[in-house]
């Protein structure tokens, strides 16, 4: 089992998406997106100015391409709705590969430019990572977010990448979170006031 942890820069319910049964990460953090199998665990964290505790910890339940991502039937509710709620503007289920033209789709989304033009910048960071992870065995705080016991948190702090946790260290906290919370959705993410995009540069 391998352990993935990073800072959660920008909370705005995309990434992760914590909607409704399934936690999702299905943009941003391509290499984590990429090399994380099905029994691994992701731990986001806040920023070192918020004390870097705990936004969410999924275990990968599926490992899905963006074509099976868009797809499914399970995961049309995550597919981006400008004009729909707040939840449905954050949709991240926003590519898919068009083979017929060899071309990629990007919904108007949090990620694209106005309009619904395509930002490459997102699009090309996006796509590397190549994979949607899903769980149904997920905790998030957003807002709430929780500290880690100082014991811990030195194997979780990370820059602006990511981490391999050792596994010992990890168990130690899913054990806590396990002992202590129910699985799914504690807290609204901390940026989720209105819509916007993002231009992958800020």
């Amino acid at each position: 089992m391998n352990c993935f942890s990073y800072i959660v820069t920008r909370d705005f319910g995309f990434a992760p998406n914590p909607f409704g049964r399934f936690c999702t990460l299905a943009t941003c953090k391509p290499r984590i997106r990429k090399k994380a199998d099905v029994g691994d665990w992701i731990f986001g964290l806040t920023p070192k100015h918020l004390d870097n505790n705990l936004v969410y910890a999924m275990r990968v339940n599926e490992k899905l391409t963006f074509n099976q991502y868009w797809f499914d039937n399970r995961f049309q509710y995550k597919k981006t709705i400008l004009n729909g709620s707040l939840k449905k503007t954050f949709g991240d289920n926003i590519y898919y590969f068009d083979e017929s033209t060899q071309n990629w789709h990007q919904a108007d989304s949090h990620h694209s430019l106005e309009n619904g033009v395509i930002n490459e910048r997102n699009l090309n960071r996006d796509t590397k990572g190549e994979f949607v992870l899903i769980s149904s065995e997920f905790f998030y705080f957003g807002i709430n977010s929780i500290p880690i016991a100082k014991e811990l948190k030195e194997s979780f702090v990370v820059g602006i990448n990511h981490r391999i946790v050792n596994e010992k260290i990890a168990l130690k906290l899913i054990d806590n979170l396990m002992n202590n919370f129910e699985f799914g959705f504690h807290g609204k993410p901390r940026n989720f006031n209105d819509f916007e995009r993002y231009d992958g540069v800020s």
